[in-house]
């Protein structure tokens, strides 16, 4: 055993014939390594700790309880009578079924619901977006009252809104008679339907847009001015890819909402079979008639139009999201 310059060293002579030099360091001159490994250590105990399910003590209690509250709610709520809806839909034979659903009055009711649905829609997706646009970006007079006028159809009801575009629309209403000087008649026909079905979408499309212009960055839009972008290339290359997931939430809300709309089309659209009857009226219709199979069975076939398109809407938001992020990287 040696010692040279605080540095211990041994030299051993190995069976093999060789010499080997083992040194032994002082403790102190391993401490900046061992605090390193220490924390390298520590760091990934932590990724460990972080990677692995959450279980025994939580950092909000009760979990379990708000769990089994969730869903209880939602089984009372939405599951229940679901189910009980398709339990008395499969009350019926194959043949019953289609012939109920596949009726010339009942074809004629789901043409009207859907298409003056996807009508009334596609209107306030595009109107919507302006409104919420001038609602974000403008200062006027009147705006806290205008924007307080877009939740006007959330809180009244729907039939006083039905009596009330009746009175507008009608042929000796304050806008139906201007209008029928050029041919136009609105009430008690299909157009008139879609023009309920606009006036109760309206609110989804505004509130669903609308926080995501106040949270947008003006900054890049600045930008792309300063590149020399004008205004529409702004428009379709900056702010639009940003708001279109919301527009498109918005379109889906509006459309579902119009689709099981009842109280404020029956009274402006006459309720003419083949012409004006819309797939609501027609269960209402049955139920009164105590057809309850025939009236579940075309409320399985709209439940079952709408989940469809809302599963739809919702794969093609989740793919844009994973575009979006993907390019972002």
């Amino acid at each position: 055993m040696h010692r040279q310059a605080g540095r211990l060293f041994e030299i051993q002579l190995c069976k093999c014939g060789k010499i080997r030099f083992l040194y032994n360091e002082p403790m102190e001159s391993w401490a900046p390594f061992r605090s390193k490994s220490n924390a390298k250590d520590s760091m990934k105990a932590n990724k460990s700790a972080l990677s692995r399910p959450f279980s025994g003590n939580r950092v909000l209690p009760g979990f379990q309880l708000t769990l089994g509250f969730t869903l209880l709610y939602l089984c009372l709520i939405v599951l229940f009578p679901l189910s009980a809806l398709l339990l008395n839909t499969l009350s019926m034979t194959w043949e019953a079924f289609w012939q109920t659903i596949s009726a010339p009055r009942v074809v004629a009711s789901y043409q009207l619901s859907f298409g003056a649905s996807l009508a009334a829609a596609s209107v306030n997706a595009v109107f919507g977006t302006i409104l919420a646009w001038v609602l974000v970006r403008y200062q006027f007079p009147g705006k806290k009252l205008l924007d307080a006028f877009v939740d006007l159809p959330f809180a009244l009801p729907t039939a006083v809104a039905g009596i009330a575009l009746t009175a507008l629309y009608a042929g000796n209403g304050w806008i139906g008679q201007h209008l029928a000087k050029l041919d136009i008649k609105v009430a008690f026909t299909p157009l008139g339907v879609a023009v309920a079905l606009v006036f109760i979408g309206l609110p989804f499309v505004v509130r669903t847009v609308q926080p995501v212009l106040e949270d947008s960055e003006k900054e890049l839009e600045e930008a792309a001015a300063c590149l020399g972008a004008d205004r529409l290339q702004t428009f379709l290359k900056v702010i639009f890819p940003a708001i279109f997931p919301a527009v498109l939430t918005g379109f889906a809300l509006a459309f579902a909402r119009a689709l099981g709309e009842y109280g404020s089309v029956i009274f402006i659209a006459g309720n003419m079979p083949m012409v004006s009857e819309i797939t609501p009226l027609l269960i209402i219709t049955k139920l009164e008639q105590y057809d309850y199979r025939g009236a579940t069975a075309i409320a399985v076939v709209m439940l079952g139009a709408s989940f469809v398109m809302l599963l739809t809407i919702n794969l093609l938001q989740t793919w844009m999201r994973n575009n979006s992020s993907k390019e972002r990287k």
